[in-house]
């Protein structure tokens, strides 16, 4: 049989490559992921291929190297794809994407204006550009942004990010009216297209404070390397988490979801079989928690091993405090919060990528919050003096002392370069990922003011449950 040609064996070669990717991404197992994407890469560079093929070829690469979270070379790919192909503008968003990451705001802006004049219907290439920096009379994109909105098809993914964008805009323009008119119709277009209901969420927790009543921390796994900052998202634990990684003995992870994975996959194995979600819950203070604890480890590295001590700032770990305690009983806890009014005003101007389906109806966010206090609440009686808590407020009006508290609470010595935001020039993926390139400053403290008659449906079910509106 003659043998195959040439092409046919790279094509082959390239193949094994990107199962090989595949199958270590499903083990979790991050390091031979990056072998097996630095093989892919090394393949796409061996061939002369057409340049509308290679560069979708360096764009696979990008598209991976962001999956694996290493954003220098996700860019260089990107980087790549674009010279060769430079009208593509799904190149052009994911490169501005992962300049955002990086802190390269202004190249981000210029790749966003690219690829919007060539797709002018992609909404979310409007708003990530809208988000990048506080617009201003003189320089903004309201008037495009309403053109657009007036010309965008009547399918709510491409309406929905431009009313996000408009709510942002304006408000950055001081037109609270309009900001919360679109902000409004954004929400309520986005929570009308989704399968949600929040009564599945407030179970959860209520099973969770059951199956946990007293948290046993003696089988745990002896490590005090991870730091968890948790809580609910938008409350700062970005701020925290960048303050902390400015530390030389601190490396900041980011918004791993390896506990959650772990848990899930040593529930299921326990049970020996898929079960629905109360059932997880209660089977969930039955595992191996030592084993459990090693799993996160394993999980985690290598993106956590270059320093003694990483941060997980996964806000939604609060669901797991019980766990954490009892499978990383040294592990610290950082709880961050805000005033309640504030967190949640917070949490509903944001169109989240993924998760947070709660956040789009404001009798839905209150009754989540609510069932997230009743929870918190809980763990800090059955764990007394185990979590560490922030307040976002008191850490933007005195950063240093509420730092000097912080790294004292964690056990590290005080270093005055965690309070240089500025000079912290590691990536960040979350939605505040434009905010933390800008000083620490206190005009998101009483931002919520301004919609106080819009969001009293939210007041009156937080006072109705105990709760004071003001904190």
């Amino acid at each position: 049989m003659p043998s195959q040609p040439p092409q046919s064996e790279h094509t082959q070669t390239r193949d094994r490559a990107r199962a090989a990717v595949a199958g270590a991404l499903a083990r979790h197992d991050l390091a031979a992921a990056a072998v097996a994407v630095i093989q892919l890469e090394n393949l796409q560079a061996g061939t002369s291929a057409a340049p509308d093929v290679a560069a979708a070829a360096h764009a696979e690469v990008g598209d991976l190297w962001s999956v694996l979270g290493d954003y220098p070379r996700a860019l260089a790919a990107y980087m790549k794809a674009v010279e060769l192909e430079p009208a593509r503008p799904r190149y052009l968003f994911n490169r501005a994407a992962v300049r955002r990451f990086v802190g390269d705001l202004g190249a981000a802006e210029q790749d966003y204006d690219e690829a919007i004049r060539l797709a002018p219907h992609d909404a979310q290439a409007w708003l990530n550009r809208s988000e990048l920096r506080t617009q201003t009379i003189d320089r903004n994109h309201v008037d495009e942004l309403e053109r657009a909105l007036r010309a965008a098809p009547p399918e709510w993914r491409h309406q929905v990010p431009l009313h996000y964008a408009l709510a942002k805009e304006y408000e950055d323009l001081g037109d609270h009216r309009a900001s919360w008119a679109h902000l409004a119709a954004g929400a309520q277009m986005r929570r009308r297209n989704m399968r949600y209901d929040v009564r599945a969420d407030l179970s959860t927790m209520t099973w969770i404070r059951e199956a946990f009543p007293a948290p046993d921390p003696s089988g745990g796994l002896d490590t005090d390397r991870p730091i968890f900052i948790l809580g609910m998202p938008r409350t700062g634990s970005t701020l925290v988490e960048r303050i902390l990684g400015n530390h030389s003995d601190v490396h900041a992870g980011g918004e791993l979801q390896d506990f959650g994975l772990a848990v899930v996959e040593a529930v299921r194995a326990h049970l020996g079989r898929e079960a629905g979600r109360r059932e997880m819950v209660f089977a969930s203070s039955l595992i191996d928690h030592a084993k459990l604890g090693g799993d996160y480890l394993r999980r985690t590295r290598p993106r956590t091993a270059d320093r003694g001590r990483f941060t997980d700032k996964l806000p939604l770990n609060y669901l797991y405090i019980g766990l954490i305690a009892q499978a990383l009983p040294n592990a610290r806890i950082v709880h961050v919060v805000r005033n309640p009014m504030a967190t949640c005003y917070a949490v509903f101007k944001v169109l989240f990528d993924r998760g947070y389906p709660f956040s789009y109806d404001l009798g839905e966010l209150a009754d989540y919050y609510i069932a997230y206090r009743r929870l918190m609440h809980h763990w800090h009686a059955v764990l007394p003096g185990r979590l560490i808590e922030i307040t976002y407020e008191a850490l933007i009006v005195d950063p240093a002392s509420e730092t000097r508290r912080l790294l004292d609470a964690l056990g590290l010595a005080w270093e005055p370069a965690c309070i240089d935001i500025l000079g912290n020039q590691s990536p960040s993926t979350t939605a505040s990922a434009s905010q933390v390139r800008r000083p620490i400053h206190r005009a998101s403290i009483d931002q919520w003011r301004h919609y106080e008659a819009q969001l009293s449906p939210v007041a009156l079910r937080l006072r109705g449950a105990g709760i004071s509106p003001e904190g």
